[in-house]
């Protein structure tokens, strides 16, 4: 509406019989749409080549290697194969970090000791990876607890790389493709790699396998209802560190110390001869946290002079090989042509009883073989 049409408009309560009354014309309406948006919107970003994402993850650089990670944690066929090329190509530059697996009760305080332990490492001139397996949302599939919003220091640290994944429903929790996003840390100039479980649960197997040193966070007075999951937890830990040993609490820490470390006791030799130690510290107060990287640290150097740090990244590597081929049979079994209409057929016949589940998973194998060999 022009200045003239808008003066033209006639408001009756301006009229004489209406004393005291006075309607004033007003200003003219902007456009409800910035005429200049199309210049203010952000250009699309290029796609980099092999050799660019290789090139800024071996300098350091922080985007690059974040958009390598997202291309190796998507699910689209299109990214795999160059995920897989960046991946090989920065495998040669990997292995030189310490991995650093870290578990423990809900509640246990392990982002608070990761911050705290991060802090520590950057001190003494390392550079740290966090790689934090979230819960999935069962609606998103994202992220759900965001280690960065929880870890406010270490994540403003510019030697510090806090990533965040989803656990997309895989087993226990355990981001299926982060032992791939390990190396690409390394590659990146990481010397020290922690990855930080959902709690306890069957995730701890996934993690033991891909990590050096594997550390159990626990809480004072835990309850007996935990005693079952502590076992099969205990023994695959190579520490323990029994967290928020501060105030009234330090009493009842020393107390859970001296009971683990009588359980321990029980436990077979472990294969590579070190004697797995019990430590209290209060993240918090940044009490008792260096000594528990000290203990690391020992491990390290300990296994490292007995052989067994380089035959365990071995028999890692090998475990792994055999993980994704099951996970590359699994994927290419239901990407078939025609599989998915085939699944929802038998799936049919299973929900009213026409078909055993076992039977109908039978016949898909079989349909499935003979496409292979047709």
């Amino acid at each position: 509406m022009t200045s003239t049409e808008h003066d033209d408009i006639h408001h009756p309560e301006n009229d004489a019989e209406y004393m005291g009354l006075n309607v004033n014309a007003g200003v003219n309406q902007p456009p409800s749409v910035n005429p200049n948006l199309k210049n203010l919107r952000k250009k699309r970003r290029r796609a980099l080549t092999l050799s660019e994402y290789v090139e800024g993850i071996e300098k350091g650089n922080i985007s690059i290697l974040s958009q390598a990670v997202t291309l190796v944690e998507s699910n689209k066929p299109e990214h795999f194969q160059l995920a897989q090329q960046i991946i090989d190509k920065c495998v040669p530059k990997s292995g030189t970090a310490i991995r650093l697996g870290i578990t423990g009760v809900p509640g246990a305080g392990k982002s608070t000791f990761i911050e705290s332990l991060g802090m520590h490492i950057l001190g003494q001139g390392g550079k740290l990876a966090v790689l934090a397996i979230d819960p999935s949302s069962e609606r998103t599939k994202g992220s759900i607890l965001g280690d960065k919003t929880r870890m406010e220091q270490l994540s403003t640290e510019n030697n510090a790389y806090i990533r965040p994944s989803p656990s997309a429903g895989t087993l226990g929790g355990v981001a299926q493709k982060t032992r791939e996003t390990i190396i690409l840390c390394e590659a990146a100039g990481f010397d020290t790699i922690f990855v930080e479980t959902v709690g306890v649960g069957q995730s701890e197997t996934s993690v033991h396998s891909m990590v050096d040193f594997f550390l159990l966070l626990m809480l004072a007075g835990a309850g007996d209802e935990l005693q079952g999951i502590k076992r099969g937890i205990m023994e695959m830990a190579d520490g323990i560190a029994i967290n928020k040993a501060d105030g009234q609490n330090v009493k009842r820490t020393q107390i859970a110390k001296t009971q683990l470390v009588n359980a321990l006791h029980f436990f077979p030799p472990t294969d590579s001869g070190w004697k797995p130690e019990v430590m209290t510290c209060s993240a918090y107060y940044h009490e008792g946290v260096k000594e528990v990287w000290q203990m690391i640290l020992d491990y390290v150097s300990f296994t490292r002079g007995n052989g067994y740090f380089e035959g365990r990244r071995k028999a890692q590597s090998k475990y792994w090989m055999y993980e994704s081929l099951n996970s590359a049979l699994k994927s290419n079994f239901y990407q078939q042509e025609g599989m998915q209409a085939k699944i929802v057929n038998q799936e049919f016949k299973v929900m009213n009883d026409e078909m055993s589940s076992f039977k109908a998973a039978r016949e898909l194998l079989e349909d499935y073989f003979k496409d292979l060999k047709a």
